[in-house]
């Protein structure tokens, strides 16, 4: 017996009748499929809103091409309408680093491309205004958030407004929205107008003339002079920036035209009991049973059997949007949470016994945070762990070494994987009295010989010290331990396992000779490099605003940028430099180079 249409949100005028409902709430559009599970934001915004009694459907992937019908098939709600691109920008998910149409999109079913509109955040709002213009529309998700504010967009190689301009959206949820959005849909409930809401931390609005700035305000750029100023637009970066670390930030104003964009400063760092009631919610895990004629989703399949431990990341890599999203202060679940779900996985009729990933973000940074966060309250650091480690923020490896061992024992699991990203800097190259503390060597044995499915993937991202502290990413030599300690491991527990390392090309500070010298140093550790990727300027970016300044926004220094296609292309044939169609353009490159020592060690 299948499970009733009843336990997903309504997608359908139909389904809204079967439910007994003569009104909806609130209604969501999604530029994803819909997909019942907590890794797809558009459901865990609705199954939160619905928990607190409220009417929620969802529209999952409108049709923009027609006649606008699905904008308008389940009427107006009586609250507001909630709009997402999805779980990606639509812009990354669309094209490729070298601008090509994209053949297939991971959030539909079958893989199928073109179920989504270049925009989609913008193309969406504008269709729901047409039909409603008087009813909200909240913007939220990770196209909304990446772009509240004057950003770089690679796609039209300009300065963008905030996305309220273009949008005209009535209100903007950044982040991590549960809570913002929860408050919105009560103060709409008790009758207040949308125009009202404007003290509502995590959102952003547009306000009418230029607000005057008051002692706890930052005043940035205006969007007129980040366009036509560079450097004014790489301070307006560093603000944000700056300010979006800080544990307790300040409001954000910048005008724009005739508006002034008022950026609220977020919610404080989600208790574990919070991140419980997220995570603890009803939901079935499934598509939506509309799709299944339709084939599977791929970024579905590659999630149905994992769980996410935390949210937020303080690595702050510059090409990274996890912390401009989820902030670099960590929210983590309960133990009890995390293993409920493990439980729930387990019974899935398709479980074949193996956790695919217990993870988040960074895989291996659950529980931690400062030691004394009076300390953090005053810190602005856009990393905790670059360009060393804060002496203030705990790396304890144990509870999460705790929680491993816990989970394999529950019933019906055979193996837990991690699939995540793990941050290897976090516990190599430490003191020896820190490594027995906090469990460091135990923790990448364990990794090894009982989480690893034959490949565990690693991002050291280049070679080059120089590009790495750019990144902010820590030396390549730290990857030379991981590797070496990774066959010791394997050798003394009889294991064949693979280490695959991650590589960017085309990154600021990066040159072609940066790219042959990487080359040639993962050739001598016996690497032919598979994962790896052009890199995408991606708005609200410290490698965006590099790649489009040419400037350090902190040192105001310039940066080399590989701007053109061929730039970007010739360091990409780096990486494959074993191929028969590369060797002579190897050869020749760098000769031109005057590295006849590199040409001798790759051919």
């Amino acid at each position: 017996m299948g499970i009733p249409y009843n336990s997903w949100l309504p997608t359908t005028k139909e389904e809204v009748e079967k439910r007994g409902w003569d009104y909806i709430d609130i209604i969501l559009f999604t530029g994803d499929a819909y997909v019942d599970h907590p890794s797809f934001g558009a459901a865990i915004i609705g199954r939160y809103l619905e928990k607190h009694g409220y009417r929620v459907a969802i529209v999952p992937q409108p049709n923009w091409r027609d006649d606008l019908r699905d904008f308008k098939k389940l009427g107006q709600p009586r609250l507001f309408f909630g709009v997402t691109a999805g779980n990606m920008d639509s812009m990354v998910n669309h094209y490729t680093a070298n601008k090509r149409l994209r053949s297939d999109d991971a959030y539909t079913p079958g893989g199928q491309a073109g179920f989504r509109p270049d925009y989609a955040t913008v193309v969406y709002t504008n269709a729901i205004k047409r039909f409603f213009p008087d009813t909200p529309v909240i913007l939220g998700g990770i196209e909304a958030s990446l772009r509240r504010l004057s950003h770089y967009d690679y796609w039209q190689d300009s300065i963008k407004p905030s996305i309220l301009i273009d949008s005209k959206a009535d209100l903007l949820v950044y982040g991590q929205g549960e809570t913002a959005i929860l408050e919105i849909a009560k103060n709409l409930n008790d009758l207040k107008s949308i125009s009202e809401l404007i003290n509502i931390p995590q959102t952003a609005f547009v306000v009418k003339g230029h607000r005057v700035q008051s002692a706890s305000e930052i005043l940035l750029p205006s969007h007129e002079n980040c366009f036509k100023d560079r450097r004014l637009f790489a301070q307006a970066f560093k603000a944000i920036e700056t300010t979006s670390n800080k544990l307790q930030a300040d409001v954000l104003l910048q005008p724009t035209g005739d508006n002034t964009i008022v950026v609220n400063p977020p919610y404080p760092v989600f208790k574990e009991s919070e991140m419980d009631s997220f995570y603890d919610l009803p939901f079935t895990r499934l598509p939506h049973p509309k799709y299944l004629k339709r084939g599977t989703i791929p970024a579905y399949e590659m999630i149905r059997h994992s769980v996410t431990m935390h949210r937020g990341c303080f690595g702050g890599c510059s090409f990274c949007t996890i912390s401009a999203h989820q902030g670099k202060f960590i929210s983590s679940r309960s133990e009890k949470s995390i293993l409920k779900e493990v439980d729930a996985i387990s019974d899935m009729p398709d479980f074949k016994g193996y956790v695919s990933d217990l993870g988040g973000p960074s895989a291996n940074m659950y529980k931690m945070q400062g030691v004394d966060l009076e300390m953090c309250a005053k810190c602005a650091r856009p990393s905790c762990i670059f360009p060393s480690i804060c002496k203030n923020l705990n790396t304890n490896h144990k509870p999460l070494i705790q929680l491993y061992d816990k989970a394999i024992l529950r019933p019906n699991i055979k193996k837990v994987f991690v699939g995540s990203g793990v941050r290897y800097d976090m516990f190599l190259g430490r003191p020896e009295a820190d490594s027995n503390k906090n469990g460091y060597k135990e923790y990448l044995e364990k990794l090894v010989t009982r989480h690893v499915s034959g490949r565990l993937k690693v991002a050291p991202e280049h070679t080059s010290d120089e590009v790495l502290k750019i990144m902010r990413k820590p030396s390549f030599k730290l990857f030379h331990e991981l590797s070496y300690q990774f066959d010791e491991i394997n050798r003394k527990h009889n294991k064949r396992q693979q280490l695959i390392p991650y590589f960017i090309s085309s990154h600021p500070g990066c040159t072609l000779e940066d790219m042959a010298e990487l080359a040639a140093e993962t050739k001598d550790m016996g690497f032919q490099l598979e994962q790896v990727q052009d890199l995408t300027p991606t708005p609200m970016t410290l490698s965006s605003v590099m790649y489009h300044t040419g400037l350090d926004p902190y040192s105001g220094k310039p940066v080399f940028v590989a701007r053109t296609a061929e730039q970007k292309n010739d360091q990409k044939r780096f990486f494959f430099w074993y191929t028969v169609s590369n060797k002579t353009w190897v050869r020749e490159t760098l000769k031109r180079l005057r590295r006849e020592d590199l040409a001798k060690k790759l051919g």
